[in-house]
């Protein structure tokens, strides 16, 4: 009975560095895709905020930028940020503990096919109508093979700084163009968030009355 109470508590640990691992994964995609919503809502921000600054857009043209905009935001953000969240919290669908052994598998050689075969032979005991020496034996010599390896180093979250060179650029673009021209930004923006009302391109000469 004790046996198998130490052994149970060794599997139960199994499962907890498998359930870190799953929760890195996840993380790591959370960094991904705020990197990668960055670059993508940052660009295409800037591209509508120029044309709409050059061409004086009317209203059908600004609506369709406008609206645009607002669903590429909602479907990015809830892909690659709220998808995420959710799934760290283990909210909706995520990989099981079959899956992520078959991705820790891939980074680590030295574990292979054994982390999958532990968690199969484990299945298996608890589905036997009697419990097998044999199973826990070859459970137990598995687990203590797996013991040393640390399964979440298998994501590595520094990866994502090949991302940066995308999601950086809008960013210094958009805080540089607000220091130097402000309106480069701030006239168009306002005009496509109300995009409904008329407005007229100002007159290219200015009319000043030297007299009463």
């Amino acid at each position: 009975m004790l046996t198998e109470k130490i052994m149970e508590s060794s599997y139960n640990l199994l499962i907890r560095k498998i359930d870190e691992f799953i929760r890195k994964y996840y993380k790591n995609q959370l960094i991904r895709g705020l990197l990668y919503s960055l670059a993508v809502l940052g660009m295409y921000f800037i591209l509508i905020v120029l044309l709409e600054y050059f061409s004086w857009f009317g209203t059908g043209t600004r609506s369709f930028l406008f609206y645009t905009f607002v669903f590429t935001t909602v479907y990015i953000t809830g892909r690659f940020i709220i998808l995420p969240i959710s799934q760290i919290s283990r909210l909706g669908k995520v990989i099981n503990h079959e899956q992520a052994a078959e991705i820790i598998g891939k980074h680590f050689t030295e574990v292979k096919d054994v982390l999958l075969n532990t968690l199969q032979l484990h299945h298996l005991e608890l589905n036997k109508e009697e419990s097998s020496d044999l199973i826990r034996a070859s459970i137990d010599q598995k687990i203590k093979h797996l013991q040393p390896i640390p399964f979440a180093d298998a994501v590595d979250l520094k990866k994502n700084r090949r991302y940066l060179p995308y999601a950086l650029p809008p960013i210094i673009f958009l805080l540089a163009a607000l220091l130097i021209s402000p309106s480069l930004i701030i006239a168009p923006s306002k005009r496509i968030i109300n995009h409904n009302e008329v407005f007229e391109r100002p007159a290219p000469f200015t009319i000043k009355i030297l007299n009463d």
